[in-house]
């Protein structure tokens, strides 16, 4: 920049300077030696404007700056100067100038130089093009041209080859839908990867990318055809089918997938199985071809069933849904057997064997687990269907054998589901019990108002059976001696198949159904039934107890048996001629053989418990309920025959505790929630006392055919007998039940059971005190004995030894009850313990009768305290002759009573508290009669009130 600016400056200076300054004088200037240091000051005293730019007029600048009045000497001084300026640019340009000379020399030396180069890199260039073309035209053209020919044959022969495999692979497609039209499934999809394989190779041709597209149209075709082939597998399964399809599906890589589709088509083979099922019957039944039941759903059309078609079609659904459970199953077995089977790994070997096995174990885990997660899942699905059907149609009408047969069903389905996945199949058990429970309660109720017009038409009379008769052998109780599988099958299994212990999956995997039920055996055996055990079914239950006063459904073979152990001349006639023997023997029984007693309604409701047990041992959920129910028919005809024979406020008030507390606790029990008292009760009564009330039944009448006021019949005793026997019976037969009751019942439940057993079924037997009690009180006229005792004098003065005639009428009273005992015994055998206790109730009257007639004594004298232990020993003597209990009941009672005479004052007044079973009056008799003669009128009241003292609690 001060370069440029010294040049400026100099040009500048130079332009003024030639307006008055010679060439001389310039040189004059240059010529002067000067000294830098004052020529850069007079450069620095060089005007700013001068620096300025080109277009600056450095003359017209200096003109204007002509002060107004030019003075010649002050214009030749400022000439001066500028000479001097301009003379200082100069000097300093010119010494620039040399400065840079070397410089401009060196650089004009390197173009020279350059340029010679660029020369010399023309003569080059030239050459080489020279001697390409001489190359092109020896070498190229000639050998170059052989080599490429050479190269193009090549790929002609590749292309050739290629062309030959392409027209292979064209013709696969023909082989292929012959493969599909096999069913070899693993072969076609072998062939098609093996041609994807090689087109991918040639994919570079268009026909061929077609072809590629084309394969993977077949390929994907195949799948279809898989798939459909994969289905076919959940109704009927077939391992050379299957094993196909599974190769197939693993050549493919899609193990998994294969097991996600067949799960998928097992779910709605169910679906499509139970609705061709129900929807066949449906319009059956409805008899047209109407499209409108195929819209339904599922859960309405099971309420088209009608009741005719429900069971055949639940036997069918049944039998439809095992189908699709034994694939299953099956197809689990296929899987265990296979799963270390070496062809189903890929066949096509890719060096990657660590890769694969890894791969085929996780395919194996996830197949195992998916199988397994299935069983639960498929038999939810069972459970749901069948569950819709069953809650489709109120069983509550149908017939008992008919309801029985639905429990069997769902009874060995749920078996099935127990043996599938090990599910206790509560989706069922809930809606059996549902039904259950409905039906059982509508059952129940019918039933005992059945028992009750039993028992109001029961004369009572001995129903005849052997002696050998035992409840197994009636068709009810079959049951119990079958297999003890939640199953009570009617289709009737060899015995072979109920003692081992062979799954239902391994007994018909090959073939058969398990629900496949033979009517026609099921008919054949109600046959034999009813042939060897009276009447049976329903319908005739119907009209049963009109037809128990008849011969008609008594077997003849039952009527045979008997007539020859009841009746015929020779046993009675023998019987009579070893009376005193066979008194001696106080079972009064006229056959050898002890058949059992019981009455027709006996029968009737041992039947009703095996049909109990029945639904019971087959739906165990409603256990319960079955068994509440089960112990309603025994307390109902415990309380008829109570309230038939038993009940007698006269006797029960004598204080002889004859009704155990037990016993009065459970016949109230009975009454409060059995006994419907208010027959007639007001009809606006409330809604819960209406429901409640339906549970209960009417109090029974005995049939006024039966008469128990007559003497001559010991006042109804054969009837007491058979009535009271056929009850202690019942209860024996619900004893032998309990260990199958117990077995079934929930364990929250057993209380109730033992309460059952322990206070009402064991109280059966205590019935037999009250009823019998009222024959001994009728039976031998105690009164009379009472005023014959009156009668006696026992203030006498000399010991007697002829004992009074009261005893030999009370004997005589025996004897007859005696007899009267073998008359009834010939129409009924009269078990030991109720000969036993009709005797016992007997002596213990006649021995209080005794003490009441001592009590009654006005006057008595020491011999004839005498005269009564006389009379007493009498009376025991002749009538140990006459029965065999030992000892003879209440004998210490008159004994005592008759020694308390003898007695000093303070004896007999701790004998007083002591001897509480004595009345007031029969004490207060002993102070007056007795001692009155030998003790003060103190003593005495001292005596007599330790007697009120006792008698007081008592009020």
């Amino acid at each position: 920049t001060s370069t440029m600016s010294h040049y400026h400056n100099s040009a500048l200076l130079g332009d003024l300077g030639s307006l008055w300054d010679t060439s001389e004088d310039l040189r004059e200037l240059r010529e002067e030696p000067t000294d830098p240091q004052a020529q850069q000051e007079i450069i620095n005293s060089i005007e700013e404007v001068y620096f300025s730019n080109d277009s600056f007029d450095i003359v017209k600048y200096e003109l204007e700056r002509l002060p107004p009045v030019l003075s010649l000497q002050e214009l030749e001084e400022y000439r001066d100067k500028l000479k001097q300026q301009q003379a200082a640019v100069s000097k300093k340009v010119a010494d620039l100038i040399l400065e840079k000379q070397p410089a401009y020399v060196q650089e004009l030396e390197r173009v020279t130089s350059l340029q010679t180069g660029l020369q010399l890199a023309a003569v080059i260039c030239t050459n080489g093009r020279r001697h390409l073309n001489i190359a092109k035209e020896g070498f190229t053209q000639t050998s170059l041209g052989l080599l490429a020919n050479q190269r193009k044959r090549q790929l002609l022969i590749g292309l050739l080859k290629s062309l030959r495999t392409i027209k292979t692979l064209q013709r696969t497609d023909v082989r292929l839908s012959e493969m599909l039209e096999e069913e070899d499934y693993p072969g076609a999809i072998q062939l098609c990867l093996e041609c994807q394989k090689a087109a991918s190779t040639f994919k570079h041709y268009s026909c061929i990318s077609e072809l590629n597209s084309k394969l993977q149209d077949t390929l994907e075709q195949i799948e279809e055809q898989l798939d459909v082939a994969l289905s076919k597998i959940c109704k009927n399964f077939d391992i050379s089918h299957y094993t196909k399809v599974q190769q197939a599906y693993r050549l493919l890589g899609k193990t998994q997938t294969a097991m996600d589709q067949l799960h998928m088509h097992f779910t709605q083979a169910i679906h499509n199985t139970v609705f061709q099922v129900v929807l066949g019957y449906v319009e059956l039944c409805a008899g047209n071809t109407d499209t409108k039941f195929q819209k339904l759903q599922y859960k309405d059309l099971c309420t088209h069933i009608t009741s005719d078609s429900y069971i055949p079609c639940l036997a069918d659904l049944c039998k439809a849904l095992w189908e699709v459970m034994l694939s299953y199953y099956r197809t689990m077995q296929w899987h265990e057997n296979h799963d270390q089977d070496e062809y189903l790994s890929p066949s096509v070997s890719d060096g990657s064997n660590v890769i694969g096995t890894e791969e085929n174990s996780f395919d194996r885990s996830y197949v195992k687990k998916k199988l397994e997660h299935g069983l639960s899942r498929i038999w939810q699905d069972v459970q749901l269907k069948v569950k819709t059907y069953l809650l489709g149609t109120d069983l509550s009408n149908f017939k008992y054998d008919d309801f029985i047969f639905v429990l069997d069903v769902i009874s060995r389905l749920m078996q099935v589901g127990e043996e599938f996945c090990g599910s206790k199949s509560e989706v069922l058990q809930e809606s059996i019990r549902k039904q259950s429970v409905n039906y059982f309660k509508t059952y129940h109720r019918t039933r005992l108002e059945e028992l009750r017009m039993f028992l109001e038409n029961e004369t009572w009379e001995l129903c005849p059976v052997k002696s050998s008769f035992s409840i197994l052998q009636l068709h009810e109780f079959k049951f119990m001696e079958q297999s003890r599988s939640p199953s009570v099958s009617p289709s009737k299994q060899p015995a072979s198949a109920i003692s081992t212990t062979v799954t239902l999956f391994e007994q018909y995997c090959n073939g058969g159904n398990p629900f496949e039920i033979q009517a026609d055996s099921k008919d054949d055996e109600t046959e034999d039934v009813l042939a060897s055990n009276g009447y049976e079914s329903d319908e005739q239950e119907k009209s049963a107890y009109q037809e128990y006063d008849s011969d008609s459904d008594v077997p003849e073979e039952l009527k045979r048996d008997y007539v020859d152990e009841q009746t015929g001349d020779a046993p009675l006639k023998s019987i009579s001629r070893e009376t005193l023997r066979s008194r001696k023997r106080s079972d009064y029984n006229l056959n050898k053989v002890n058949a059992p007693i019981l009455t027709n309604t006996t029968l009737n409701v041992i039947r009703l418990v095996g049909k109990y047990m029945q639904m019971m041992n087959i739906l165990k959920p409603i256990a319960f309920d079955v068994i509440h129910f089960m112990s309603q028919l025994f307390d109902y005809y415990l309380y008829a025959v109570y309230t038939f024979f038993g009940r007698n406020d006269t006797f029960e008030s004598t204080g002889l505790g004859l009704s155990s507390s037990r016993l009065r606790t459970t016949l109230n029990r009975i009454q409060e929630s059995l006994i419907d008292l208010e027959v007639s009760a007001d009809p606006t009564g409330t809604l819960t006392a209406a429901e409640e009330r339906k549970e209960k039944v009417p109090s029974p009448h005995l049939s006024h055919l039966v008469v128990l006021t007559s003497g001559n019949s010991l006042y109804g005793l054969a009837e007491r007998v058979v009535a009271t026997e056929s009850l202690v019976f019942l209860a024996e037969q619900f004893e032998f039940l309990q260990p199958h009751l117990d077995a079934v019942m929930p364990a929250a439940k057993k209380p109730f059971l033992q309460q059952f057993y322990s206070q009402t079924v064991s109280t059966a037997s205590e019935l037999r005190k009250p009823v019998y009690w009222i024959v001994a009180a009728k039976a031998i006229d105690y009164e009379q004995m009472l005023l014959l005792m009156a009668n006696v004098k026992w203030d006498v003065k000399e010991i007697m030894s002829q004992h009074n005639i009261y005893v030999d009428a009370l004997l005589k009273e025996f004897e007859e009850f005696n007899r009267r005992l073998n008359e009834v015994s010939k129409r009924v055998r009269i078990p030991l313990p109720v000969s036993n206790i009709l005797w016992e109730h007997c002596i213990r009257l006649a021995n209080r009768t005794l003490v009441e007639g001592y009590a009654n004594v006005k006057k008595c004298s020491n011999e004839g305290r005498a005269l009564m232990q006389l009379d007493f020993q009498q009376f025991l003597m002749k009538l140990e002759k006459l029965t065999d209990i030992r000892p003879i009941p209440d004998k210490e009672f008159v004994e005592t009573y008759i020694k308390a005479y003898y007695l000093t004052e303070n004896d007999m007044e701790h004998w007083i508290k002591e001897h509480r079973e004595y009345s007031t009056k029969q004490l207060i008799n002993l102070v007056n009669v007795c001692l009155g003669s030998h003790i003060n009128k103190k003593a005495r009241q001292k005596l007599l009130a330790a007697i009120d003292d006792i008698d007081r609690p008592k009020r």
